[in-house]
């Protein structure tokens, strides 16, 4: 009978998922990139979209143009902009306790993606104009429109946000869970290859 492998060997563990701090290190590592690539998109949309007609590109597909929301998505919600961090703040919330039981690696880059938009748009409301948990998102990509009439104006963050939940969209249809697991057709928990081939190299 072979010894048990010593903690953070990076092996699989039950429940077929990845080791949860390194499925959390992923979300974490995830959610920083999408945070500073939004930061660093809005910077240089302020830097080079202001005072200008918006950009053409792609033949009209795409277009450019520096707009700031003080709501969602076609400014619903435009007067009560501090809702907004609040809700945000109780996703976060969702997103850390949900981290708790996390074993998969999918799970970790939705969640990431998630808590990346979320914490972008929030930066916004916090610390832009016009003031504390107030302030107006910057938003600058606009499709088939240049000003939005077709889609809603937005931004790397929105983007991150409904690629995450896209994912997790498509996660939970197929029965993946946060641990690793998967719900088989039947209804019954089954653990994921990687569990049942460490267990056999165990055995």
């Amino acid at each position: 009978m072979s010894e048990a492998p010593p903690a953070g060997s990076g092996s699989a563990e039950p429940g077929g998922g990845t080791p949860r701090r390194r499925a959390v290190t992923i979300l974490l590592g995830v959610a920083l990139t999408a945070l500073v690539a939004d930061l660093v998109t809005k910077h240089l949309a302020l830097l080079t979209l202001s005072d200008r007609e918006p950009v053409k590109l792609l033949g009209g597909a795409v277009y450019l143009t520096l707009t700031r929301n003080s709501g969602a998505a076609w400014s619903i919600g435009s007067d009560h902009t501090w809702v907004f961090p609040l809700i945000t703040l109780g996703v976060v919330g969702w997103i850390l306790w949900m981290a708790l039981r996390l074993r998969s690696l999918p799970w970790a880059i939705s969640l990431g993606l998630v808590l990346g938009g979320a914490l972008g748009n929030l930066t916004d409301r916090i610390f832009r104009a016009p003031g504390w948990f107030v302030g107006h998102v910057v938003d600058m990509v606009s499709l088939f429109d240049p000003y939005g009439q077709v889609w809603p104006v937005f931004n790397l963050a929105d983007s991150a946000l409904v690629c995450g939940v896209v994912l997790a969209v498509v996660l939970e249809l197929t029965g993946r869970q946060r641990d690793g697991s998967r719900i088989g057709k039947d209804g019954a928990t089954e653990a994921t290859a990687p569990a049942d081939a460490g267990q056999r190299e165990r055995a």
